[in-house]
């Protein structure tokens, strides 16, 4: 190989990670557009928090869907189309959701939210196997930093909503805007990604059949559902501290609303933070040592959280807590994407294993700590992380 072709490969994978690392950002851009807006979409739609709850819900539908149909659609488009797609979908449900609170129709927000919810299911195992390729072409860790490109998006796309809101503009104005700028992207960056579905790396080509038969056996793969069990405590961690670490704070330790606010910007940060470093730390140990590194630094966090008395102890805690919740996912991503023939398939078991932990999960701890407290039902997080650290193994290189 030439020097100039040497050169010419090494941009072409630069532009790959690029357009995947955007692929990420542009997610957590999109799942993080209504949160700050639900108080403006109550009165807009005149409704109830029960009839938003309803509408979260059908998010949730809507992203098993996607989830459970993204592997035919990558062997269906090609990962170019498919990824380009998902993102297509995801501006259309959210322009969508946007007319339609414009206009008042119920049933069709309702709509427009599986819509969107379907297009981010479908995006997460699509990004996440061109993430696990980016990685074994790149030869080095890069899924903890794209993950991390998720979390800024999110943080980027709860501060476009808290913005428009302080600015006077209406949701149906913001969420049109976002989808014209997430379609325009998602078309620039298409592009740069490959074309293929990432199969010929594991091994020869399955029929639309053989595809079905896979990913049901995945149900049935002990090492899927080991690495699944990683996913289940890291992301009931996670989806525990966005759903209930701030309330947690206030009235279980006496914090003001302004520092238990605080105490999730704290979490949020050093979870970003942990992920955009940690390629060179998983290079070094290993994904089943960081993953046992890490959770175990989340298991003492979250005992730090319960037991502390004082901000001294707790607030420690809480960084511990998101270093320890910061690696699971990602890495249990790469390790079921490489871990056996049909990426997208294996992909979506493990990810619907950490979709159902992240939003059935907190919805648990809340039912659970109505008889023990918010502080006692932590503990149930605390016994699933010392599982996944348990279960770390699974994570190896596949033999």
């Amino acid at each position: 190989m030439t020097q100039t072709s040497a050169t010419l490969e090494r941009a072409s994978l630069a532009r790959w990670r690029n357009a995947i690392v955007a692929a990420f950002g542009l997610g957590g851009i999109s799942v993080s557009a209504w949160g700050p807006r639900l108080p403006a979409v109550t009165e807009e739609l005149g409704v109830n928090t029960g009839t938003i709850g309803l509408l979260l819900a059908c998010v949730t539908v809507g992203s098993i869907g996607g989830l459970l149909a993204a592997t035919p659609i990558l062997h269906w488009l090609g990962s170019r189309r498919s990824v380009t797609g998902a993102l297509l979908i995801v501006a259309a449900g959210i322009a969508l959701m946007g007319g339609m609170l414009a206009a008042g129709l119920l049933p069709l927000v309702a709509v427009a939210f599986a819509v969107t919810g379907f297009g981010i299911g479908t995006l997460d195992v699509l990004i996440n196997v061109e993430g696990a390729a980016v990685e074994r072409t790149a030869g080095r860790t890069l899924m903890p930093l794209m993950h991390a490109a998720w979390s800024v998006g999110a943080a980027i796309g709860s501060g476009i909503g808290a913005v428009c809101a302080a600015a006077g503009i209406t949701p149906s104005m913001q969420f049109v805007c976002e989808a014209v700028a997430i379609a325009a992207v998602a078309l620039a960056g298409s592009g740069s990604i490959p074309s293929g579905t990432r199969e010929e790396d594991h091994g020869p080509a399955m029929s639309r059949a053989d595809h079905i038969r896979q990913w049901l056996r995945g149900w049935t793969d002990w090492r899927l559902l080991l690495i699944g069990v990683v996913m289940l405590g890291v992301e009931l961690g996670e989806g525990s501290a966005n759903n209930w670490l701030t309330l947690s704070a206030q009235n279980d330790h006496g914090e003001t609303a302004a520092v238990a606010a605080l105490f999730f910007t704290v979490f949020a940060t050093g979870e970003a933070l942990a992920r955009i470093f940690g390629g060179p730390v998983v290079d070094r140990l290993g994904r089943v040592r960081t993953i046992r590194v890490t959770t175990a630094l989340g298991i003492a966090g979250l005992a730090l959280f319960i037991l502390g008395g004082s901000a001294w102890l707790t607030l420690p805690g809480v960084v511990l807590w998101a270093i320890g919740v910061s690696m699971g996912f990602p890495l249990g991503m790469s390790a079921a994407a490489e871990s056996g023939s049909n990426p997208a398939a294996r992909v979506s078991v493990v990810a619907s294993i950490g979709y159902l932990a992240n939003l059935a999960g907190p919805p648990a701890i809340g039912l659970l700590a109505e008889s023990t407290g918010l502080l006692g039902a932590f503990w149930l997080i605390v016994a699933l992380m010392a599982a996944a650290l348990v279960s770390a193994g699974s994570l190896g290189a596949r033999r």
